[in-house]
């Protein structure tokens, strides 16, 4: 049977493998998951993430559970617990109702699963290359969170288009938001580019207004978690906040994701449930050998994982298979 791995997962008939992405960049860990509750905790925790990659995880952790010999009608009722475990990311329930129509047989889930995951490396390379065209020679891009390969099983969704600009020779700038509160910017994009060698700089999300009042930001590209039928999206939060200054500053903003993070069922952005997280990531940094808090015990938190961009302040939907603009905005579904 096939062996799949990627930068962030491994997948075979023995075992299945995650990168521990909260160790990143310092450490590269796999996790060996066996169970529903580790799958759960891991998409929950964000050891895993990124729209695509969490869905295609979440298929392929039901394969490896079919292979193991769990009847089909207890896998059903996993994959509805998958389902519920990041509320915002389409792709994981359009993912994993996908592979319910084949739940009839093992064989069938199975190849379901593994057609998923080939899928995805597939529309990551039609993102990549449609998204390259976009760019010139000498742009300097910013970008925002982490759309690589650590967030799909291909090269990526913005980050992926850069990629490939970079490998077609153009001679291209990064801006890297470092994307609080998580940082997956400055940890898992940073680490990336340099992986890649890809010229790039880490900024605070606080200074991307400054670079572009400076004119040191010729456009920027972002990913998406869900992207509504009126072109509004959801993203990392902060999202919102680098498309308006694009806006006001005149520079493009391109969103890069896959058809299957389109939810055509969803009228606009006002309809996307938005995942709200722990106060600590805030309040601090923990993990289980430190901790370190910079606010007075007992502060009020607010923080919501992902904010919306509405439609008006896209230049432009870099999907797998056609660019929209708001001209063509109607084939987005």
């Amino acid at each position: 049977m096939k062996t799949l791995s990627t930068l962030s997962l491994k997948w075979s008939p023995a075992e299945f493998l995650l990168l521990d992405q909260t160790l990143l960049p310092k450490k590269e860990v796999w996790i060996k998951i066996e169970n529903l509750d580790q799958m759960v905790e891991a998409i929950k925790s964000l050891r895993v993430r990124g729209a695509p990659l969490i869905g295609v995880s979440a298929c392929l952790y039901l394969a490896h559970q079919a292979l193991r010999g769990q009847d089909l009608k207890s896998l059903e009722k996993d994959a509805q617990a998958l389902k519920a475990a990041r509320p915002t990311a389409v792709n994981l329930m359009n993912n994993v109702d996908q592979l319910l129509k084949h739940f009839s047989s093992t064989t069938d889930l199975i190849a379901e699963a593994i057609r998923i995951f080939d899928e995805d490396q597939t529309l990551c390379d039609g993102m990549s290359t449609l998204g390259a065209e976009l760019i010139k020679d000498g742009d300097n891009i910013l970008t925002h969170c982490n759309t690589g390969s650590l967030a799909t099983v291909g090269s990526g969704t913005a980050l992926g288009a850069i990629k490939k600009a970079y490998q077609q020779g153009k001679k291209i700038h990064v801006y890297v938001d470092e994307t609080r509160p998580l940082l997956q910017g400055a940890r898992l994009t940073a680490w990336e580019l340099a992986k890649e060698r890809i010229p790039f700089t880490l900024i605070t999300d606080s200074m991307a207004a400054f670079l572009m009042k400076q004119g040191k930001v010729s456009k920027t590209f972002v990913g998406c978690d869900r992207i509504a039928k009126n072109g509004d999206f959801a993203n990392k939060i902060g999202t919102y906040s680098v498309a308006a200054l694009c806006h006001l500053h005149k520079i493009p903003f391109y969103v890069v994701g896959p058809r299957t993070t389109v939810d055509p069922k969803c009228p606009n952005g006002e309809a996307i449930p938005i995942e709200e997280r722990i106060s600590s990531e805030v309040t601090g940094f923990h993990s289980s050998k430190e901790s370190v808090s910079w606010a007075p015990e007992g502060t009020k938190v607010y923080n919501p994982s992902f904010d919306v961009t509405p439609s008006e302040f896209v230049t432009a939907w870099v999907l797998d298979h056609k660019i929209i603009t708001h001209k063509n905005l109607g084939d987005l579904c």
